[in-house]
């Protein structure tokens, strides 16, 4: 390939409206374009470095015996009615009517059609079986941003399995856990797998794959001590005992009213009534799919909403309004409290449970009870982890110190139960002889978020530095004086020996200074640089330059072919992934 016939147009400044790295970097390095908000064009480097990845995520498939299909992007309605998925996407997915009026979706994603094509299979005896596709998803993301990392329109790799029971669709999960380590260790992504909530999508099980880096959008606890992960949506930690005892809290007989004007927060009730937020009911008022409920937890807490649509199931969650809230309880929030609550539910979280000389609202504005024994006073419907983990907070396993830090979601896998296999009826035969129905597991990897977050690891003040599995080209072949013959000749001929040897090359042959091939080279990040010029020529040698190190080596040409193939050999073959944040995730 030739730098000069190819479409890689390069930018000389950061695009203004472009914040993550890799978002800066992709669009400046000539990799893609936004078409509108959360929809792009991959150029012709983004789409080698896009195949790549695929081919990648292909062969790791294939592996653990996934066989490749592709399904529609446009879906008919009744499959999503039937999995009562239709209500439960809202505005997130994309819906049209054809010329017949019949209902259609745009496919956000592919668990109600693979299900349809299940329904053919008759026998366990041909379980388990693991399809997969690499795919277009549409996704009317309300806030698409980050460039490939926050898209409407992606591809994804998802693949789905079925299984006779929950035993083999334990050896499914395993497999594609080991799968997507592989991939992951290939793609130079830092991934590490945490627990995560199911989401929409149903089930048990669920393991994000998180790459640590300051543009993520999720929040991970970490151990550092023994290897607790968890998304902070799903975290738990182990709380310090709380001594409730009449020597160290206000224990009554009954809650005691006390005026408090002026109070509106945790913070004012702790400062001027000597009240610690520990001691303190904190009451948030939801509407969960409709109907008005009093969600607490402990004063120096925080909600987690996703933990409060996993522990109720509710499908639609908001807080409720200030007049909503005065309309039912009969005060602002401030003053608001569930002692004596028996109309509206109430959902607490665990670490109320067993607590006494708590304070709270008295649903009277300007005024709070005092030595509320949470299970004498108040009528919990239900109790739940609710609280939003915090750092430095103990692991709930070895009782060390909890990190938080900041990651992108590159994969996610699920057991999916039996949800979806009950809505479309799928059943086989048993070895009793007697109807069976599968288990299912969903897995799915973002490809060009999966690009994006290579770049969020692997760059510097000059730009993208690929690692060589994934790159656009291993080499690029710059020939520093272009208009002299004698150099001309000689980088053609480097460029033919190092096609010929199976490297996968390009050859810089534009008549500009060598100064803009080497900028441009280092932007566009492709990991090794041969340098063919007029000094080297003289001692019959080459200069062949890392990337990612910088290092440069003067090599004969008459070894050169060899000498860069074990070096991208060697690059591939890297020392395990250790770190992340900026260039050089392999050494």
């Amino acid at each position: 390939m030739r730098w000069s016939k190819m479409h890689i147009p390069t930018l000389r400044d950061d695009p203004a409206d472009a914040d993550a790295p890799s978002h800066r970097l992709l669009l400046r390095a000539g990799y893609i374009r936004q078409l509108m908000a959360g929809h792009y064009s991959l150029l012709p480097l983004g789409q080698r470095v896009r195949l790549k990845v695929i081919g990648i995520i292909r062969e790791e498939m294939n592996r653990i015996g996934g066989q490749e299909i592709l399904m529609p992007v446009m879906h008919p309605a009744e499959p999503w009615q039937r999995s009562g998925r239709w209500e439960l996407m809202g505005d997130e997915m994309f819906r049209l009517r054809d010329r017949r009026g019949t209902e259609l979706a745009l496919g956000m994603t592919h668990e109600e059609i693979i299900s349809t094509l299940a329904a053919e299979l008759e026998s366990y005896r041909e379980l388990p079986q693991i399809w997969y596709q690499f795919q277009t998803k549409l996704r009317d993301e309300p806030r698409p941003k980050a460039g490939l990392m926050r898209t409407r329109e992606f591809t994804m790799k998802d693949s789905y399995s079925f299984d006779l029971g929950p035993a083999e669709l334990d050896v499914s999960f395993r497999l594609h856990r080991d799968a997507y380590t592989r991939a992951f260790e290939r793609l130079a992504i830092p991934a590490i797998p945490a627990q995560a909530s199911s989401g929409t999508m149903g089930g048990s099980d669920s393991t994000e794959f998180i790459c640590p880096s300051p543009t993520g959008e999720d929040l991970i606890v970490l151990c550092p001590e023994c290897g607790y992960a968890a998304n902070i949506e799903i975290a738990t930690s182990r709380l310090a005992p709380v001594d409730d005892s009449p020597e160290r809290t206000v224990v009554l007989a009954a809650p005691e009213p006390f005026p408090t004007p002026g109070v509106r927060t945790i913070e004012d009730l702790a400062a001027r009534y000597d009240a610690p937020a520990d001691r303190q009911i904190k009451t948030l008022v939801y509407f969960l799919d409709g109907v008005l409920t009093l969600v607490l937890l402990r004063g120096d807490h925080a909600l987690h909403e996703q933990k409060l649509v996993d522990a109720t199931g509710a499908t639609s969650i908001r807080p409720a309004q200030p007049e909503e809230i005065r309309a039912a309880l009969g005060a602002l929030p401030g003053s608001l409290g569930a002692v004596g609550v028996t109309d509206h539910p109430v959902i607490a979280d665990k670490a109320l449970r067993g607590r006494r000389g708590m304070y709270t609202g008295a649903n009277i504005d300007d005024t709070h009870l005092r030595g509320v024994d949470v299970e004498r006073d108040i009528n919990v419907g239900q109790w739940a982890d609710l609280r939003e983990a915090a750092a430095g907070e103990s692991c709930v396993n070895c009782g060390h110190g909890l990190e938080i830090e900041r990651g992108i979601e590159v994969g996610h896998i699920f057991k999916l139960g039996y949800k979806y296999a009950d809505a479309q009826q799928i059943r086989v035969s048993g070895p009793d002889g007697q109807p069976v129905m599968p288990v299912m597991g969903s897995y799915g990897i973002g490809v060009e978020r999966a690009m994006a977050a290579i770049v969020e690891v692997h760059y510097d003040a000059k730009g993208i530095v690929w690692p060589v599995a994934v790159a656009p080209f291993e080499v690029v072949v710059v020939i520093a004086q272009q208009d002299d013959p004698t150099v001309a000749e000689a980088g053609e001929q480097v460029y033919q020996w190092l096609l010929d040897a199976g490297v996968d090359v390009i050859v810089d042959d534009r008549q500009v200074r060598a100064g803009v091939k080497f900028a441009d080279a280092e932007l566009v990040g492709i990991p090794f640089r041969v340098t063919v010029g007029k000094r080297g020529l003289a001692t019959g040698t080459a200069e062949l330059t890392d990337r990612a190190t910088g290092s440069t080596v003067q090599v004969p040409l008459a070894d050169l072919a060899q000498h860069v193939r074990e070096a991208i050999a060697k690059s591939i073959a890297g020392p395990p992934l250790t770190g992340h944040g900026g260039a050089g995730g392999r050494a």
